[in-house]
């Protein structure tokens, strides 16, 4: 029970800061900021080629060595290898402290293992480091929501889908849990 209130406090405090800074935060480079203002466009006709690049952005350390350790690890969490996902991972964490999408893609790789309370800490990290970073705030909500905290992970979709207006999964994840948080039935 102590892990279980320990767990659910370090969700809504994550949550609670992301939701005040969703909107404040810097991307990782000004064409990141630029992808991320395209991306609030209502007329977008091509949201996906957008949301690539973005991610394409994201994923940039700036060090060729920390890339193929993101690489590695992303191929490994495909392979479903998620203990060579997330030793790669934490390779990478370790020797670049400051980039946020190898905290993601370990938040992945943990989550994915069944290990929440990592999975926690590392979108944390990531909602520091990239409060924009609707990845995160999605894989945020997915947590709680499968953790039977409905009411924090509509905050954590809301958030996202502030940041992310176009993905359809957002939208219908949004409407899910207005319904079971109204009190409706779907």
């Amino acid at each position: 029970m102590a892990n279980t209130l320990r767990f659910l406090n370090l969700a809504l405090a994550v949550f609670s800061g992301a939701a005040l800074i969703a909107g404040q935060g810097i991307a990782d480079s000004a064409r990141a900021e630029d992808l991320l203002e395209e991306l609030q466009r209502p007329d977008l006709p091509n949201w996906q080629r957008v949301e690539d690049a973005l991610w394409s952005e994201w994923s940039k350390s700036g060090s060729a060595a920390m890339d193929l350790l993101l690489r590695r690890g992303r191929d490994a969490i495909e392979a479903e290898d998620y203990g060579a996902a997330i030793g790669h991972l934490t390779a990478l964490v370790d020797h670049a402290p400051d980039f946020a999408e190898g905290y993601n893609s370990r938040a992945l790789a943990y989550y994915r293992s069944g290990l929440y309370g990592p999975a926690l800490a590392d979108l944390a990290r990531t909602l520091d480091l990239n409060p924009r970073h609707f990845g995160a705030l999605t894989g945020l909500g997915t947590l709680l929501e499968e953790t039977g905290q409905d009411a924090a992970a509509l905050g954590a979709y809301r958030a996202a889908h502030a940041i992310h207006p176009h993905d359809p999964d957002l939208e219908d994840a949004v409407r899910r849990l207005e319904i079971v948080t109204s009190g409706r039935t779907l």
